[in-house]
């Protein structure tokens, strides 16, 4: 079994940051992509940013320039550091990770945690 378990998310004052962090364990092999996702109250799950194996990372136009991924492939761990947080960035943060295991590459998603920016 693969899990991914995140921690980081809370409640923040307009401008302040937030680090989300998203660890993997389980019968892994070798981890693909990683990337967050957030969903808004009544909005559909969106795309926040991606990292590849090489480092290469793709962000929402939304949040270019405040947020930053990176991962630490020692630790099976992709991090979102959010700074300069808006009230429109509130949503549940979800992680993901293109992951190979027990013969097959799969998609596993982490559990979600709420970010809350309000003064």
């Amino acid at each position: 079994q693969v899990q991914l378990v995140e921690s980081g998310g809370g409640l923040v004052q307009p401008g302040g940051s937030l680090r989300l962090s998203c660890a993997a364990s389980g019968s892994i092999v070798a981890i693909g992509g990683m990337g967050w996702y957030r969903q808004a109250p009544g909005k559909q799950r969106g795309l926040v940013a991606s990292i590849s194996t090489g480092f290469a990372t793709d962000y929402a136009d939304s949040v270019k320039g405040r947020f930053t991924i990176s991962r630490d492939n020692a630790k099976n761990t992709v991090y979102l550091q959010m700074n300069s947080l808006k009230p429109e960035d509130i949503a549940v943060y979800y992680c993901y990770a293109k992951i190979f295991g027990s013969g097959r590459w799969r998609d596993y998603w982490g559990q979600g945690t709420q970010v809350t920016v309000s003064s």
